[in-house]
């Protein structure tokens, strides 16, 4: 068919901006003075080539819509950052957050970009002195730094990835602290949080971040929800998803419309209950077997 040879169409994702944020969201808008549920995390939150990304899945109940918080590549660095989205997320009736990048952060090691947290901005002192060899001005993203520092050393990485993950964990603690709304974790990954410490690989998000991370920081949420994308949802590929054509080996590493309807699936009941409290609820850790 002719619309096979050509691609899928490019989605119009209807930029909004709200009152007092400096960044913009995905559209359509919502009336503010309604109440809403926030949902802010990074590229898989906002749904890219997705046309109803999990935000929009969702039945809060009580008449709540979702407002989608979700920036592309967003950390930890972008949501603390004056004309963030934190002041959005303030006024809402509870706060669905995206368990970030464990990579992508300014840390004692190397600054990243403001807004896009993905973006290598240059190296501190420490790093530098960790690995002499290494001329850090020829990277422009963390994660092909890392490749480039694992393979030089892997002891040397570890020192260097425990103070990230250090720095990871006091900046989430900082950030949830922050927030007045009740807030649930969401793991949102092709896999079960690591064992240990050393977590994940540098390839499968949220990087860095394990299981010992993950529970540092669960006594400051409200709930943890584990939504690990299935083998099904995976096999599905870039089926459903609008893309230009130049875009398909990125879409291909992205959530699809099953993997959103999955992750839809998995927060609803913590946020159904969550929104049915009439007080505040004790705050409980993740599951020991998600």
């Amino acid at each position: 068919m002719a619309f096979e040879r050509l691609g899928r169409w490019p989605l119009d994702y209807r930029p909004v901006r709200y009152p007092g944020v400096r960044l913009s969201f995905r559209g359509p808008a919502l009336d503010l003075k309604r109440g809403y549920v926030a949902c802010m995390g990074g590229t898989e939150t906002y749904g890219i080539f997705v046309e109803r990304p999990w935000p929009a899945l969702i039945d809060a109940g009580d008449g709540l819509a979702c407002l989608n918080l979700g920036v592309p590549n967003a950390g930890p660095d972008l949501w603390l950052a004056p004309g963030g989205p934190l002041p959005l997320a303030q006024n809402a009736r509870a706060v669905v957050l995206q368990i970030p990048c464990g990579m992508n952060l300014t840390n004692p090691f190397y600054a990243v970009h403001p807004r896009r947290n993905d973006r290598f901005l240059r190296a501190a002192p420490p790093l530098a002195r960790l690995y002499p060899e290494v001329d850090f001005t020829e990277f422009h993203f963390t994660r092909h730094m890392m490749h480039h520092l694992l393979a030089l050393s892997p002891e040397r990485f570890a020192h260097m990835r425990a103070a990230v993950q250090k720095a990871w964990i006091a900046r989430m603690a900082q950030l949830l602290n922050q927030i007045k709304p009740p807030v649930i974790l969401l793991w949102l990954s092709n896999r079960t949080p690591g064992a240990g410490t050393q977590g994940g690989g540098i390839d499968t998000d949220p990087a860095f971040v394990s299981r010992a991370m993950l529970h540092a920081i669960a006594p400051l949420a409200q709930a943890t929800v584990i939504a690990v994308i299935s083998d099904t949802a995976r096999a599905q590929g870039t089926c459903g998803m609008r893309f230009d054509l130049t875009e398909k080996e990125v879409a291909a590493a992205l959530p699809g419309p099953l993997a959103h309807r999955e992750v839809a699936e998995a927060v609803r009941p913590a946020l159904v209950t969550l929104i049915k409290q009439k007080g505040p609820a004790p705050r409980a850790g993740p599951p020991d077997n998600p």
